[in-house]
């Protein structure tokens, strides 16, 4: 299979739409579904369900789409990293970070300056990103390395150290009943009356159905929370980062969160060992 017809296949299988599939790639809609039927017959699969009314996935066209997408992410990968490779060659080199905006800030301070004082530290190019991004970042190659957070981001393929484990509050608006007690539990707060967990976009940039309001970012979420129109359940190092307008409380039963390290296995950049040398020291 050629890259293309991945690529091609997996805007139809995202859109499940010809027509909105081809606008996508900027291409006509009959050599893409020539395209598709040719990448069928020879993998002897038939990958999409085709009514008058819709475009469905077989069970076939969903293998595919999740191995076309990896494959994507390698190759996109190998050109992002050959480039910064090229880059190193003439004495620029540098590595790239992904972190979740707003997320382990302190942890991430004291990382940085640990690996600034190490013999030949190149410069760290911050990737400051969205609930999730990190991982499809380090995936893709835009990202050497990232920091991720169990049990929410996935570790599956890359080499990872344990950072931090710490527990979860539960983050309200200040003056809310809730905030005079020590602490609550999961039962407490789910479902709390006008205050609505959030919902946060998946790899697909999709939300999930639900009551809560949709967020982008913290802060985003942050105003929503002050307003009274939502609550939130994070780790505890997010207290450092609260506005005035905010209060945090403990919560018993929430599973706590490990900040771990991650970089691809196949890594043999300097720097990335140099940067997780430095982290794990802490």
């Amino acid at each position: 299979m050629e890259t293309r017809e991945l690529r091609y296949f997996v805007a139809v299988a995202e859109e499940l739409h010809f027509g909105r599939a081809a606008q996508r790639l900027g291409m006509a809609q009959p050599p893409l579904s020539r395209a598709i039927s040719l990448l069928e017959r020879r993998l002897g699969a038939t990958l999409l369900e085709r009514t008058s009314r819709a475009v469905t996935l077989t069970e076939a066209g969903s293998v595919l789409l999740r191995e076309a997408r990896a494959a994507l992410d390698a190759v996109e990968a190998a050109e992002q990293r050959t480039r910064r490779a090229a880059l190193a060659a003439t004495g620029r080199a540098c590595v790239v970070l992904a972190t979740k905006a707003g997320a382990s800030g302190e942890l991430l301070a004291k990382m940085l300056d640990a690996y600034a004082a190490e013999p030949g530290a190149v410069t760290v190019d911050l990737l400051l990103c969205g609930i999730g991004e990190q991982e499809r970042m380090l995936r893709d190659g835009r990202a050497d390395v990232a920091l991720l957070h169990l049990p929410f981001d996935s570790t599956a393929g890359f080499d990872t150290e344990e950072l931090r484990t710490e527990n979860q509050v539960v983050i309200l608006p200040a003056g809310h009943p809730l905030t005079t007690r020590a602490q609550v539990r999961l039962a407490d707060v789910t479902g709390l009356p006008g205050l609505p967990l959030p919902r946060w976009p998946g790899p697909d940039g999709t939300y999930p159905e639900g009551p809560g309001p949709q967020a982008r970012d913290h802060a985003q979420l942050y105003q929503l929370i002050a307003l009274g129109r939502a609550c939130w359940i994070a780790p505890e190092s997010c207290r450092v980062q609260l506005r005035e307008d905010l209060a945090a409380v403990p919560v018993l039963d929430a599973p706590p969160v490990t900040t771990v390290i991650a970089w691809p296995p196949h890594s043999r950049s300097r720097a990335v060992a140099d940067l997780v040398r430095a982290a794990t020291r802490l």
